[in-house]
């Protein structure tokens, strides 16, 4: 069985709208480009291998999910980044950025604590709990 999935709905949250934007790495390739300066849809269809009707698609999700905002300026349609959604979808990611940097310092604290124990046991090697083989009883 096969499910295919409208790519936004009206019914979604505008955070899912946004990282289901955000999840396709065409539309992260036309954010990038309209970061550096607002661009029509044939500005942003020159630099991608798909048509001109699939990157009007892509522009027409992230219109949903208001990363972009579209402007006409006589009969063009200038798009240009919205950057207010990636603010709410980076304060959704500040929890994961705090369990991550406490996981890798007790993991740095963890890994520090066996070099001590390591350098200590090479100082001492009498205390070496590890037993060679040819000091076998």
């Amino acid at each position: 069985m096969v499910t295919i999935m409208k790519e936004t709905s009206p019914d979604l949250s505008l955070e899912t709208q946004v990282f289901r934007a955000l999840a396709d790495p065409s539309r992260r390739q036309i954010l990038d480009r309209l970061l550096a300066s607002d661009a029509s849809v044939n500005e942003l269809a020159e630099g991608f291998a798909t048509s001109r009707p699939a990157v009007s698609r892509h522009l027409r999700v992230l219109r949903e999910a208001t990363l972009v905002v579209e402007r006409r300026e006589g009969r063009r349609r200038v798009y240009s980044l919205n950057p207010q959604p990636m603010a709410r979808a980076d304060a959704w990611l500040v929890k994961y950025r705090a369990f991550w940097a406490a996981r890798l310092h007790a993991l740095k604290a963890l890994v520090e604590s066996g070099a001590e124990s390591e350098a200590a046991l090479i100082a001492n090697p009498t205390q070496n709990p590890v037993i060679h083989p040819e000091e076998e009883p």
